[in-house]
């Protein structure tokens, strides 16, 4: 073979770098670009807003759980269970606490990602917002509304998600707060009335009455309905304890503000007058903008783009992750989601698995779940045995003085197989990973209460419950035996 055609023969076998564009710069779109650029692509990021890093780093998980934290101690110094430490009012400046948050929100955002776009060669940042051309081409609208085409050989849209507003009459002419304004305010209302009875809702609820301010909340339905019937009756009887009046089954049909006070009617003509409003009511996919009509990728009817397990849509070459699409809407899962769509997007095989996915909602008690409830199973066809420990019969919650909450335990009727945790206790949410790799592991409750677990720990509740299947721990030693 000639030098000329052993040349040619190279270039043939020479494999073309893979150039990926990903629309947004959150949890799931790093992820993805890191997995990818391990695998050998070069990959371009495309971000609209001032600030990369997407909503948990900037107005999400990290600033909601500072003030959770801070709440939680301010609660604690106005309310201690222990008679030999007198309680105080805490001296609040709410606005060191917002000054605190966005300091910490800086510092992860440059450590978490600016400095990875920084230090990976293969990772490009382009400021400005994308929508669809063709399945390959991108036209991209700059801060001066200038646009260009980019196109790319696989591309990941990654938008996240954006608070819902319902449509209630007057609200929109109103100054209500979002959650990013509640996190980050500087200032304490007197009265926070708060329309929302899930996830963000009620842990914003919770931080502001412990902060010191008085709270209202106004579900449509009952607090968590979504979830095990016990965990929203269980927080709203603590809610109520903490001084939060909780409104279930109702609605605000009128909103007005005159300046100062925010006016809310209530669908049986009550009025409720407050200093600031929080509306939390859920959060819709940011796809409007995409033009992904253009491209026929299939959505939901709330604008959810559909994905399977390995993150692929309905269009060969794009894929998605995160809150834009069906998944759950955890940062989590959106991570998790990323690294198998960075995988799939340079010609490997992964998929995702949420059959164990656990979740935590910060409250106090936190409220930690995995796998099946006892409506899932049946709609499933699978015939259950479950059980309910009340915190009282954990140790560790006695030696806290913080008995508030349960166990429960739900397991296949046959075979004893976990297949599902609830919980509501104190520090809950560090209990359910042994839960989920339990029921990952298809152990039996039997099993679980066969185990060693440390003495005085919370999660020793989780053995306790699996023993109240075949008997009652009420009547075994310490260390539950």
């Amino acid at each position: 073979m000639s030098e000329k055609a052993k040349s040619s023969c190279c270039k043939n076998k020479e494999h073309k770098q893979t150039h990926i564009a990903i629309i947004g710069s959150g949890s799931g779109a790093f992820s993805a670009a890191i997995k990818a650029a391990e695998n050998g692509a070069r990959v371009t990021l495309i971000e609209g807003s001032d600030v990369i890093g997407g909503c948990c780093v900037n107005v999400g998980c990290v600033p909601s759980k500072i003030l959770i934290r801070a709440a939680q101690l301010a609660e604690q110094q106005r309310n201690n269970p222990f008679i030999g430490l007198k309680n105080h009012t805490p001296q609040l400046n709410r606005a060191l606490l917002a000054q605190q948050q966005s300091s910490r929100v800086d510092e992860l955002r440059q450590a978490k990602y600016q400095s990875i776009l920084d230090k990976n060669t293969a990772l490009t940042l382009i400021k400005g917002y994308a929508r669809f051309k063709d399945t390959s081409t991108l036209i991209i609208s700059n801060s001066q509304g200038v646009e260009s085409e980019f196109s790319a050989d696989k591309i990941l849209i990654a938008t996240g998600s954006t608070a819902t507003i319902p449509n209630i009459e007057g609200l929109s002419k109103t100054p209500y707060w979002s959650s990013t304004e509640a996190l980050f305010s500087e200032t304490m209302p007197k009265h926070l009335v708060v329309i929302g009875s899930s996830v963000i809702a009620l842990e914003i609820a919770q931080a502001y009455r412990r902060l010191g301010a008085k709270v209202t909340i106004i579900a449509r339905h009952t607090l968590l309905y979504k979830e095990e019937p016990l965990l929203g009756e269980a927080l709203t009887k603590t809610f109520i304890e903490e001084g939060i009046k909780v409104l279930i089954n109702s609605q605000a049909e009128q909103v007005s503000h005159d300046g100062e006070q925010f006016t809310l009617t209530l669908h049986n003509g009550k009025k409720i007058n407050a200093d600031k409003l929080l509306i939390s009511t859920g959060r819709h996919s940011n796809t409007e903008q995409l033009n992904l009509a253009a491209v026929n990728v299939v959505t939901q009817k709330n604008g959810s783009i559909v994905v399977n397990d390995k993150m692929e849509t309905s269009v060969t070459n794009i894929y998605a992750v995160g809150d834009c699409t069906n998944l759950p809407q955890y940062v989590y899962v959106a991570a998790a989601a990323g690294s198998r769509a960075g995988i799939n997007m340079t010609d490997g095989e992964a998929s995702l698995d949420l059959t164990t996915m656990p979740a935590v909602i910060f409250t106090d008690p936190q409220v930690a779940t995995v796998g099946l409830t006892e409506l899932d199973a049946e709609k499933q066809g699978i015939t259950t045995v479950s059980r309910v420990l009340t915190m009282d019969n954990v140790p560790r919650a006695l030696a806290n003085f913080a008995t508030d909450g349960f166990i429960k335990l739900v397991a296949e009727q046959h075979s004893g197989r976990l297949i599902g945790a609830q919980i509501l206790a104190h520090e809950g949410g560090e209990l359910i990973q042994s839960a989920a790799l339990a029921i990952h592991n298809n152990m039996s409750v039997e099993d679980i209460a066969g185990q060693l677990f440390p003495y005085l720990t919370m999660v020793e509740g989780l053995k306790l419950c699996a023993q109240t299947f075949n008997k009652d721990v009420s009547e075994l030693s310490c260390c539950a035996g």
